[in-house]
């Protein structure tokens, strides 16, 4: 077993993290690919991404409470072998219903091994350390989206798409192997309450009522929202717009993605300098300059993708400040229902998510503005609560239930 507090602790949740970036990344270059295989649209290939997002939704909402009276590494293992068995169906698939479903179901499985490990962070610590292990965790997590893409752009160009799911089922089964062996039991007091929808549902009403808990939620979604348009919108703005092949999609998206590696390694190191609020606006700062300069690249008729992509790279540099460091001020109030908390934030952003991924997937066609205007739009309005919520977080931030 590993020991608590450790760094190598840290690695293994940020392992098991990794799972949602990593099912979502690595397949984007193969979007046109699966289209013309299994004979879809693309609003239908991006369905994979948004069903995933519902079902990563669902999952959290589930596991989180279950942990809470049942304990962590019981509930996680389950969800490994959920995902594990539908990652196999989505490499057999052939129709693109079934990989919708399939994605579906290998979505509600991966829910646990990112939801879990939050809850276990925030077990293991107390105040402004739990945003640091969080921001640790995103660092050490965000090489997946860096290398992700380019993984995937290798096994799309040389087995084809379906290489990509039987990589995940081995992900799925080396991750039940270290849970088994090396994670140890995080929780040290069950919830008193049998787990039932009412009793998930007064927990919800506590976390709802909180300011501080809302206000972090409320950011965070926001910078959940900018990442989910690029992610639901580079593929066919990359490829079919800019005319970068799928291995070039993959470098591209991985430049982009530096920018959140970036941001997460300094919101580690300056959550403890200069406190939690300050680095989320520092932060919700970098999210609104990225996305206007999208829409700035766009409006002055910049042909290059490399324009597209250093602004996206500034945007996500504020993603990774933001998104760790709102969910550590959302859980910090909840000591003894963590699980739970962790489930509802990742729920509502998850499903947002999904929202915008099909707004996003229905709006592309021969321009990138409706993705430069999503991500503008959500940027600035993260700025904008920020300013507007700060009284509130101050007041309710060291609420405990």
């Amino acid at each position: 077993m590993i020991r608590p507090g450790t760094f190598a602790m840290t690695l293994l949740l940020s392992a098991l993290t990794g799972i949602g970036p990593l099912s979502v990344d690595m397949y984007l270059a193969s979007w046109p690919e699966i289209g013309r295989l299994l004979h879809a649209s693309p609003a239908q290939v991006q369905l994979t991404l948004s069903v995933f997002l519902v079902g990563f939704g669902i999952g959290q909402v589930i596991y989180g409470p279950i942990s809470d009276r049942h304990g962590r590494k019981p509930v996680l293992l389950a969800a490994v072998a959920l995902f594990v068995l539908a990652s196999l169906v989505c490499a057999m698939a052939t129709s693109i219903e079934v990989l919708i479903v399939a994605r579906f179901f290998q979505a509600v499985g991966g829910s646990g091994m990112v939801v879990l490990p939050r809850a276990i962070a925030r077990d293991l610590h107390e105040g402004v350390f739990v945003a640091r292990e969080l921001s640790r965790m995103a660092a050490v997590m965000a090489l997946t989206p860096v290398v992700a893409p380019l993984i995937g752009a290798v096994l799309q160009t040389w087995f084809g798409w379906r290489s990509q799911f039987i990589c995940l089922t081995g992900f799925g089964l080396v991750s039940a192997a270290m849970v088994w062996w090396l994670l140890p039991e995080s929780l040290r007091v069950r919830a008193p309450e049998p787990v039932s929808l009412m009793s998930t549902l007064r927990a919800y009403g506590s976390f709802v009522r909180n300011r501080a808990f809302v206000a972090h939620l409320g950011i965070g979604t926001c910078a959940f929202l900018g990442l989910f348009a690029w992610i639901s919108g580079s593929s066919f703005v990359m490829q079919e717009i800019y005319g970068l092949s799928a291995f070039g999609f993959g470098v591209a998206f991985a430049i982009g993605s530096i920018g959140y590696l970036i941001g997460t390694f300094l919101g580690a190191h300056l959550v403890v300098r200069i406190g939690l609020d300050r680095t989320i606006g520092i932060g919700t700062l970098a999210l609104a300059a990225g996305g206007l300069g999208i829409v700035l690249a766009l409006a002055l008729g910049l042909t290059s993708a490399a324009s597209l992509v250093l602004a996206v790279s500034l945007h996500l540099a504020g993603m990774g400040l933001v998104f760790p460091l709102t969910q550590a001020g959302a859980l910090l109030p909840f000591p003894q229902r963590a699980g739970a908390a962790a489930s509802l934030v990742g729920f509502l952003q998850q499903t947002s998510g999904a929202v915008m991924g099909i707004v996003i997937g229905h709006l592309l066609g021969q321009t990138a503005w409706p993705l430069a205007v999503a991500i503008a739009t959500v940027g600035c309005l993260a700025v904008l609560l920020w300013v507007l919520s700060r009284g509130a977080r101050a007041r309710d931030s060291k609420t405990r239930s």
